[in-house]
């Protein structure tokens, strides 16, 4: 068995929908970035490249190559597990922390634990998604950013 850790945080910024764990989430703002920028997906493929030795996203996905354009990350999760999936046949369990002072996250966490799961071809259960806020401090705590980590368990 194997852990790996992934962490990501991006500029919430006008103009873009707000995409968090594959879901999209009504919001004023969205996530700047190449991709559709949704910081849980991001830290998800991460932590199961770090898990398997495998690198990090940027190395696998670059923000250069036009082919990730505004890409939907759930397809970035399938191809990180299709990189992994050749060494480590299964994923134990996944643990996430969003960090955001808004929008709320918890009336879409099953939605996310169920998009992340079905990617993944694991069960909902195997997904735990929490959120917390940063108590009005920081880049966060002005609405700025959201960031997101994620541990994982590979065998």
């Amino acid at each position: 068995m194997r852990v790996g850790h992934g962490f990501d945080v991006h500029r919430l910024i006008k103009g873009r929908p707000l995409f968090l764990g594959g879901v999209e989430i009504p919001f004023e703002k969205g996530l700047e970035g190449h991709s559709d920028a949704d910081v849980l997906l991001h830290a998800v493929c991460d932590a199961i490249l770090g898990a398997a030795g495998k690198g990090d996203i940027g190395i696998h996905f670059p923000d250069t190559d036009p082919a990730y354009k505004n890409i939907y990350s759930i397809e970035l999760l399938k191809e990180t597990w299709k990189i992994v999936r050749p060494h480590y046949s299964s994923i134990i369990n996944i643990d996430t922390t969003i960090f955001a002072e808004a929008p709320k996250i918890s009336p879409y966490a099953d939605k996310m634990k169920d998009k992340i799961a079905s990617a993944l071809s694991i069960y909902s259960d195997q997904v735990n998604i929490k959120a917390t806020t940063t108590e009005g401090l920081g880049f966060i705590g002005r609405k700025d950013g959201i960031a997101a980590m994620c541990v994982v368990l590979i065998d």
